[in-house]
């Protein structure tokens, strides 16, 4: 599954992120990395961004961005 697929609530374990270049290593640097547990905070209305919560911070990541991450849901 794919974190963009995720609904507001949910938690999901971090699988891989499966983009390339300057934007996996600026996502990796603010703590999306493989095995981190992540919670979906707030969609916006036309879902594009996402909010999330990664290591006890807020994060808005872009759809696009969301949409190369795996994740699997945690209930």
């Amino acid at each position: 599954m794919r974190l963009a697929e995720l609904r507001v609530g949910q938690k999901a374990k971090i699988l891989s992120i499966n983009t390339k270049g300057i934007i996996k290593r600026r996502l990796m640097d603010m703590g999306i990395i493989n095995g981190e547990i992540i919670k979906v905070e707030k969609i916006a209305p036309l879902g594009d961004p996402i909010d999330i919560v990664v290591k006890n911070y807020h994060l808005s990541i872009r759809k696009e961005e969301a949409n190369g991450i795996e994740v699997e849901v945690i209930e």
